[in-house]
Parts: structure tokens; C-alpha cells; sequence
């Protein structure tokens, strides 16, 4: 109980949010994984791949975060399901959620797109967001309310002017099934589709306008959490294919619409709502 009372009572401030993104970009570098190439992996049971990597990066950055707030409870990938409830379902002030290597399986064939991904939640909402892209050496990352960034720089969305059939797609179709995904192939409201196979890095894709819209039909908390308050901070919107508020309130998969402004995620949305014929 008071542990619990301290994690609601702490403040955290720009100089907090400095230490945690050197805790993830520090992390990262020691990791080696900006060098890409063929790299040892193992499937796990859900079917996932993981490598040592994956591991290392989990646990070198709960102890990093731990050494600084130790009542803050730690939510990673990587953990045992069990574990990963008991933190969620807990629902009393604050906690971590990591992905400590999304795009694993780019990683380790050495497809140079993958990244690692960290967030605060509080109350079911994202209260900070961090994202690395160690390829390319790009941080994103928001403050609920504070706007986003990359490196350092305020990003923001383009608010009008891009018609639904000018965009670029990221287009997750191995998620999407039925009607649906058929239409989205053989009839594509937008100009070009690609799917790039890291959630976390796509979100901030979309965020920083290289990319317009956004589907994907399933997706675990530390794959959006940090990445849609980023999008969110930048001026997009986003919801499940459902309509409904993509939030960290359940720890269940959950679809995600997102486009770089109101405007065009109106469009979208209403496209994929009536082309799919799974209903709500």
C-alpha cells in the first residue's frame, strides 16, 4: 500500500525523462544490435522469434530502471505471462512496459529495421514514450500533453491537404483476415502499401509523416504504448479497427487504425469499416 501511494506521488520531470532515454539509448549501444547481420535466434511458443539480444536488452534495462525508481513495478516482452498479468492487472499507479527488440525476426535475418520501444503508464494512459530506431540513430519520443520529438526536434503531422488515395500504407495483411483483406489488396483506397515489420518503429513512421496510414490487426501493449502517444503528440489519431479507444486499461491484443491526422483517419476508418465484413 505504500509503495503504491509513493508511485502516485512521484512527479516526474524533463530531467527524468533525459535519464530514461539514456537508460534505452545507452542500453542499446552496449548491445551491439546497430551492426546488422544473420543473427542466432529461437521460436518461442507463441511462435515469435527471440534472440539472446532480446534477453540482454530486458534485463539491462529493468535494472537500469529499477535502480532509479524501485517501486515503479516492470512490464517486459520478454517476461512469463503470468508475470506480465499480475503487473497490468494490479491497476495502482505506475508501471514499465518494454519491448526490448520488436522486429526481432528482421534482426536476426539482418533486414536493418527494428527498434526498442519503452513506456510509462499511469492509470491505463501513456504518460511517456521513448522509441530507438539504433539503425539509424533516431529517438522519438513524447510526453503526455508535452508534445513529441526526434532527437530533440518537435515533430508534428501534416493537419490538411493529402487526399486518402496520395498516401503511403503501412499495411499489416498477416494480422488481417476474411473480407477484409482481400479488398485490401485488390482494392486499395491508397496509393502504395508496405509493411516493415517492426510495430514500434512504424507508429513513430507515421508520426513523422514517411508514412500516412496505419492498420495492423493485433498488437501487444509494449508494441503500441510508446508508439501511439508518440503519434498521438505529433497530431494523428488512432483507435482499434473497432472504433474503440486503443488504451493500456486490458492486457489483451488490440488492432490498431491510426492516420496522420483527423481528416484522413475519418476516411480510412470509414473504408475499412465497410469492407470489413466481420462488423464490430
Amino acid at each position: 500500500m505504500v509503495a503504491h501511494f509513493l508511485i502516485d506521488l512521484l512527479v516526474f520531470d524533463s530531467s527524468d525523462f533525459s535519464v530514461i532515454r539514456g537508460i534505452v539509448i545507452d542500453a542499446v549501444k552496449n548491445s551491439g544490435i546497430a551492426k546488422w547481420g544473420l543473427q542466432e535466434s529461437s521460436i518461442k511458443e507463441d511462435g515469435s522469434v527471440v534472440t539472446e539480444t532480446d534477453h540482454f536488452l530486458q534485463k539491462t534495462i529493468s535494472e537500469k530502471l529499477y535502480q532509479q525508481w524501485p517501486h515503479i513495478p516492470f512490464m517486459g516482452e520478454e517476461m512469463a505471462h503470468e508475470q506480465q498479468l499480475d503487473v497490468v492487472n494490479a491497476k495502482k499507479g505506475r508501471f514499465w512496459t518494454l519491448d526490448p527488440l520488436d522486429g526481432t525476426t528482421n534482426f536476426s535475418m539482418g533486414f536493418p529495421f527494428y527498434g526498442v520501444s519503452l513506456a510509462l503508464i499511469s492509470n491505463g494512459e501513456a504518460e511517456f514514450g521513448v522509441v530507438y530506431d539504433p539503425i539509424r540513430d533516431e529517438c522519438f519520443y513524447a510526453i503526455s500533453g508535452g508534445g513529441a520529438f526526434l532527437n530533440n526536434q518537435r515533430i508534428k503531422t501534416v493537419s490538411t491537404g493529402i487526399e486518402l488515395g496520395d498516401c503511403v500504407a503501412n499495411v499489416d495483411l498477416k494480422r488481417l483476415v476474411g473480407q477484409l483483406a482481400d479488398r485490401l489488396v485488390r482494392f486499395p483506397p491508397y496509393r502504395a502499401q508496405r509493411n516493415l515489420g517492426a510495430c514500434v518503429l512504424e507508429w513513430c513512421w507515421v508520426a513523422a509523416g514517411r508514412i500516412q496510414l496505419y492498420v495492423h490487426g493485433g498488437q501487444r501493449m509494449w508494441d503500441y504504448a510508446a508508439g501511439s502517444l508518440i503519434l498521438q503528440e505529433a497530431g494523428g489519431v488512432f483507435s482499434t479497427l473497432a472504433g474503440n479507444a486503443l488504451n493500456c486499461k486490458v492486457f489483451t491484443k488490440r488492432s490498431a487504425v491510426a492516420a496522420i491526422n483527423d481528416e484522413l483517419y475519418r476516411d480510412w476508418f470509414r473504408w475499412l469499416r465497410e469492407n470489413d465484413d466481420r462488423g464490430a
